[in-house]
């Protein structure tokens, strides 16, 4: 299961990647995605832009930022649950995002409707056995 869990954590990241990118014209510094039963938490460092970096000198600022990015949010939410349910082919239950303008971090946590790990693990389990 590890593998083959690792390589879809691998390819959400990559796919979020590429989306933030089109989407902001540049994507975080790092990725990091998380399969945890029927969650998906994926971990974004790095997150700010330059601009953004001037901006959170400053209470109104980090406001601003904060409600920048929950609105991009709530406009492209359907977009980043098709990019979730495409990789796991799982449907998406709920979706939550915040981003720290501290820590530069932004996190996003998919809920599933179903046991994604599990699904993974029972896939792998019947690979070894039909190669046996």
């Amino acid at each position: 299961m590890a593998s083959t869990k690792k390589k879809l954590e691998a390819e959400l990241s990559e796919a979020f990647i590429k989306f933030q990118r089109e989407l902001i014209g540049r994507g975080p510094q790092e990725a990091k995605t998380y399969i945890v039963e029927d969650m998906v938490i994926l971990r974004f460092k790095g997150v700010l832009t330059v601009e953004e970096k001037h901006l959170v000198k400053n209470d109104q600022g980090r406001r601003l930022i904060k409600k920048m990015r929950q609105t991009l949010r709530e406009m492209y939410s359907q977009d980043f649950e098709a990019i979730v349910q495409r990789y796991t082919g799982c449907k998406v239950l709920s979706s939550h995002s915040d981003i720290s303008t501290k820590t530069e971090e932004r996190i996003e946590v998919f809920v599933m409707d179903r046991d994604v790990e599990k699904m993974l693990d029972k896939e792998c389990t019947g690979k070894k056995l039909s190669a046996n």
